[in-house]
């Protein structure tokens, strides 16, 4: 009976479309469903991108360039003023901080993970890892807001303020919502995906080149380094980006503690003043809008979002392609 099945699906039977003759086989309705399937996503980002369009072009036809680059957020009817600056700004540094704590402690996992760990320890461990990514934004949040927040100041910002306040960046009184302490929840959010993805890359070096780096008695600090990580650093790049993406647009963890500073408050000036990124502001304000102009700011913060993504990826793979691709070496 499936013998009967497999041979009618594959059968190729005749249509004319358009006067054209089309051989039907199975192949080629998964070809064709393939296709389809794939397009689908372009045709979700044109329509988010026309929508984030058309919904902003309110507030931009209002203030030009000055939506983009002001630093006033002023809602009320009458004397609203809108400007997305700093909290691009705050989305930058949040991710940046971001990637600066939690890629080298992804990768330092990940290389304990494949490359020291015992077997005993490396499965458990590795389910763990993965298991973080699973846990909900909120419930992050929840635990920075009582307890990571308390912990951080502590321990971390005020040593910081009190002998290195005379640094601009670190200047402020901390009181734990703040740049900093949303940055450094987001470093450990990226952390599953960073290690996960790097994990699978390092494991997919072939032996070999451990092996023929140890037969020049290389020691493992020099394997790592210089043959395993080279060979796997545009996989390793990738789970980077990924990470920053999961940065870029978290919401509800980084809107219970960056402390939704608004207007020239948000400016980033200090890691240790609150501030605002461009999800946890939309997330803070978008249901309370009262008037068009203001809806159409909120739509305009989502526009600017959406395009720091597509640069992100865009740059991202032209880096992936033009500098990582070392012609003739191990990397291609």
């Amino acid at each position: 009976m499936q013998s009967h099945r497999w041979k009618t699906l594959n059968h190729p039977t005749s249509s004319k479309f358009f006067g054209t003759k089309i051989k039907v086989t199975g192949d080629f309705l998964f070809k064709n469903l393939v296709a389809i399937v794939a397009a689908s996503a372009l045709v979700i980002l044109f329509i988010t991108a026309y929508v984030l369009s058309t919904g902003s072009a309110p507030v931009v036809e209002r203030f030009g360039s000055g939506f983009f680059f002001g630093t006033a957020w002023n809602p009320v009817e009458g004397r609203e003023i809108f400007g997305a600056f700093p909290y691009v700004l705050g989305t930058l540094v949040t991710s940046g901080i971001a990637l600066f704590i939690g890629v080298p402690l992804s990768l330092g996992i990940a290389i304990f993970l494949v490359e020291m760990a015992p077997k005993a320890l490396r499965v458990p461990v590795g389910y763990l890892v993965e298991l973080l990514a699973a846990v909900p934004s909120v419930i992050y949040g929840l635990w920075g807001l009582f307890v990571f927040r308390f912990w951080l100041l502590n321990y971390v910002e005020i040593p910081i303020s009190t002998y290195f306040g005379w640094i601009p960046i670190f200047s402020g009184t901390p009181f734990g919502l703040d740049l900093f302490t949303a940055g450094c929840i987001l470093a450990i959010m990226i952390i599953p995906t960073v290690a996960s993805i790097s994990k699978e890359v390092i494991s997919a070096v072939p032996n070999s080149i451990r092996e023929g780096a140890y037969s020049i008695g290389a020691t493992k600090w020099e394997v790592i380094r210089h043959w395993v990580l080279s060979y796997g650093r545009s996989g390793i790049f990738g789970a980077v980006i990924l990470g920053l993406g999961r940065a870029v647009g978290e919401t509800m963890a980084v809107a219970m503690l960056i402390g939704n500073a608004t207007g020239p408050a948000a400016m980033p000036t200090s890691l240790f003043k609150p501030g605002q990124t461009m999800a946890s502001l939309i997330a803070n304000g978008f249901l309370e809008a009262t008037s068009k102009l203001e809806v159409s700011a909120y739509v305009g913060v989502g526009l600017i979002l959406l395009l720091l993504s597509l640069m992100i990826n865009v740059g991202a793979h032209f880096l992936v392609t033009r500098i990582f691709k070392v012609k003739g070496g191990i990397v291609e």
